[in-house]
């Protein structure tokens, strides 16, 4: 159960900080700014690695945990009770935020800018670069796995900073779809549900590749 409530306050502060810098940044007339958005989700995430990390392993994504599944370093019986903690976590976090920002249509909700299929493209590419360096830490060095969430950190900010006004920035289906489904704004939901997983699971195939070329 420990690993549970890690997962859910991990999501939890993810979805709570983040898509409430987006709900804030348009209530304030863009105060935060692009950036400032980008670096809340990058630093709440490093924040919660640090923090849980040593407990759950810090997924905060049922993405990561799938691709975990998929390198062997994962258990099945436990896809279930992480993803379900994470979604519970985003969902409580949207709520909250919904009560506080009754009148904000959207909730942080992420949505494609242009083509959905260009939004498609970029969250399955951002998501290979972000699974790619979660599994090179966290299977990596000691050495490595101490930085991890500086690592994790900083590929999500510069996965953000470029790729956010064009798709959102999600990188993950939990984050997602709590906004999504709170607000209504449920059209381009099948975007951010199906690529994070894509993209993890390609940057798990590369990630064995190099893994055996190493070897």
């Amino acid at each position: 159960m420990k690993k549970y409530l890690a997962e859910f306050i991990g999501t939890f502060a993810l979805v709570f900080a983040g898509t409430g810098a987006v709900i804030v940044n348009g209530e304030s007339g863009g105060v935060i700014t692009h950036i400032g958005v980008a670096l809340t989700f990058a630093s709440v995430i490093a924040c919660m690695i640090y923090a849980l990390g040593n407990i759950s392993g810090a997924h905060f994504n049922p993405a990561v945990t799938i691709a975990f599944w998929v390198s062997k370093h994962f258990p099945a019986k436990e896809i279930a009770p992480y993803v379900l903690s994470q979604i519970a976590g985003a969902f409580t976090a949207s709520a909250i935020l919904k009560f506080l920002f009754p009148a904000n249509q959207l909730l942080g909700t992420t949505l494609p800018a242009g083509e959905p299929m260009q939004s498609f493209v970029l969250e399955v590419i951002t998501t290979f670069f972000l699974m790619l360096v979660i599994i090179h830490v966290a299977k990596g060095s000691k050495e490595q796995g101490m930085f991890a969430g500086l690592a994790i950190g900083g590929t999500i900010l510069f996965n953000a900073l470029f790729s956010g006004p064009i798709s959102g920035g999600s990188f993950n289906p939990a984050r997602s779809l709590a906004p999504a489904i709170l607000s209504g704004h449920t059209e381009h939901l099948w975007i951010y549900l199906t690529a994070p997983v894509i993209g993890a699971i390609i940057a798990v195939l590369a990630w064995k590749v190099f893994r055996t070329e190493s070897k």
